[in-house]
């Protein structure tokens, strides 16, 4: 049975919250993968950038609606919200526009599995850890190069 430790990535390219987001764009273009994991100085998993993190960087701000009652605007939706995705537009750091807490696997998930994370949760990058510690990467290509070995 093939499980994530047999196609993973064991050294994969990482950033810590610190990093400028031109740094990780400048990473996932010139390495052309999805998404890299964020480490904090102990090695462990804190967040997942991932491409698709920063195209959202480049949408509008959503504009709560809001109704007038007695002369006062009141927001049908919550303003919180709203502000967290205007920190995410506006970030300048990995931290601030990661994924925190990403779904992860440990080395001896199964290929069936993988699979099924990936199809489901729409994911193109799973970190592999061991407890909180990051020990690698298993990618979609990964994935997918199961099907070209020989049998």
């Amino acid at each position: 049975m093939i499980t994530a430790k047999d196609i993973m990535t064991w050294d994969p390219i990482v950033v810590g919250p610190e990093t400028e987001i031109q740094e990780a764009a400048r990473l996932l273009l010139e390495k052309n993968i999805n998404g890299i994991p964020v480490v904090n100085e102990d090695g462990e998993l804190v967040g997942i950038i991932c491409q698709s993190d920063l195209v959202a960087m480049q949408r509008k701000i959503p504009l709560p609606s809001l109704f007038t009652l007695f002369d006062s605007l009141l927001p049908l939706s919550s303003t919180s919200r709203m502000e967290k995705e205007i920190k995410k537009i506006a970030a300048a750091r990995v931290e601030e526009a990661m994924t925190r807490d990403p779904k992860s696997v440990d080395r001896n998930t199964s290929l069936e599995e993988l699979a099924e994370i990936m199809v489901m949760k729409k994911f193109h990058t799973l970190p592999v850890v061991e407890g909180r510690k990051l020990v690698g990467v298993v990618g979609k290509a990964d994935v997918l190069k199961t099907l070209m070995k020989e049998k």
